[in-house]
């Protein structure tokens, strides 16, 4: 575990920001594997990436590999939501996919332990690898030495718009909480619902970004950390303070942002009957890229100067089942996501959005991606989101306390005692 914060510009040095927070606060360890021979035959991929777009740029990259010689891999893709609530099931699985996308840090902390997760340290020997930052070389190393873990893309959150609607509706970018506020008191005069958020169907956990955000912008980044590391309750008072804050929001939401899942939501604001939302760059895999232009973004808003300006900025990859029969082959195809090829196949194919782990991998270099890229590369510091800086146990007591503070804020103590008793269960596992 690393305690302390590296510079931005040593931390950064060589990689594009990578999560600084998912390297302090979830280095992956793992338990021992099980042996098994290489068993030959094509290896399994499980994807979650499930929007048209992103399908599309994974099935290039599968295709990419297997145009190659060697090894060959085969492409199944699950519905987002589905993976996300049956990842426990195909880890410990008898037969289990070979390769699965997933995240580093304290989320894949909770599946390495249990000895799920294959090492793959001799893959990090190799030249594609070579040139990878030691801050991700940490982020992929478990405690005891071994390397679980292999990144593709990282990616920024923040409140995204639409240029033009801003400018028919003549507001502009807000940068402290006050002027937030301002401008959604404009934009619902306006008749149009300021704040969307997706938070209703299989997609609660959207509603977890706005915890992260205001946390770390009121407590702080390190705080937050250890809040979700139960070091510090969900009944304390700097958390009601959190709570405090979004009570002053909640006016602005749109009334059926809890009905809609993200994807609805996004269609809710590019339509413009919703006027900004708080998301990361992959709800533009759901958007018609004729769209991409017109889409910005701002910072989530300054509410005490005095405390650093983190961002979330989570890391996307890959990670292997402990209990695969194809051990080379997978490996093969670890190290061939790790190259400069497959990371710009997968950009390529996709919204665009997202950005390259392998530095010398190219960005689209859209005015968005710039952006966004400053944004992290200037960040004090960069936590990952709330289930990959705690686990994926922890995220439904999160759904649950959320999205019943949306329904009833006036709860909000009984709400937090209740979130403090579910998530000691989950710590005490």
């Amino acid at each position: 575990m690393i305690n302390s914060v590296p510079s931005r510009r040593r931390f950064l040095a060589g990689t594009g920001a990578v999560g600084a927070a998912a390297l302090m606060s979830g280095c992956v360890t793992s338990g021992p594997s099980t042996k098994t021979s290489s068993g030959g035959g094509p290896v399994t991929l499980q994807s979650n990436l499930s929007s048209p777009q992103a399908k599309k740029a994974m099935q290039d990259l599968v295709a990419g590999f297997n145009k190659r010689g060697g090894a060959k891999a085969t492409l199944n893709t699950v519905a987002s939501e589905t993976f996300r609530t049956q990842l426990p099931t195909y880890l410990t699985s008898s037969q289990p996919p070979d390769l699965l996308t997933w995240y580093p840090g304290s989320v894949a902390d909770s599946y390495a332990k249990k000895g799920l997760l294959l090492d793959v340290s001799d893959i990090w020997t190799k030249p594609e690898l070579s040139g990878y930052s030691e801050a991700l070389k940490k982020l992929c190393t478990s405690s005891d030495g071994k390397k679980v873990f292999v990144p593709a893309t990282y990616y920024w959150w923040g409140c995204f718009y639409r240029k033009s609607n801003f400018a028919k509706w003549g507001v502009q970018e807000p940068t402290t909480w006050d002027e937030f506020l301002d401008l959604c008191d404009k934009l619902k005069k306006k008749g149009v619902a300021p704040i969307g958020i997706g938070a209703g169907g299989n997609t609660a956990w959207v509603a977890s970004s706005w915890f992260d955000y205001l946390n770390i912008r009121i407590n702080g980044a390190q705080y937050h950390r250890d809040l979700l590391a139960g070091k510090h309750r969900f009944d304390d008072p700097e958390v009601h303070k959190v709570f405090d804050r979004w009570a002053e929001a909640l006016p602005y939401f749109d009334p059926n942002g809890t009905a809609l899942a993200f994807q609805d939501a996004t269609t809710s604001l590019l339509q413009g009957r919703t006027g900004m939302m708080l998301i990361g760059t992959f709800f533009a895999d759901s958007a018609p890229k004729d769209m991409l232009d017109d889409i910005d973004f701002f910072r989530f808003p300054v509410i005490d100067p005095k405390v650093p300006l983190a961002e979330e900025g989570p890391t996307d990859g890959y990670f292997a089942s402990a209990h695969t029969g194809r051990k080379d082959e997978v490996k093969e195809l670890m190290t061939y996501m790790a190259t400069v090829e497959a990371q710009e196949i997968y950009l390529k194919g996709s919204s665009g959005t997202a950005l390259p782990t392998n530095p010398e991998a190219k960005d689209t270099g859209t005015p968005l991606v710039k952006k966004g890229r400053a944004l992290i590369e200037g960040a004090a510091d960069v936590t990952q989101f709330f289930n990959r800086d705690s686990s994926d146990a922890l995220q439904p007591s999160a759904d649950t306390a959320l999205t019943r503070f949306l329904a009833k804020p006036k709860e909000i103590n009984s709400i937090l005692t209740t979130w403090q008793r579910d998530a000691q269960k989950i710590w005490g596992q």
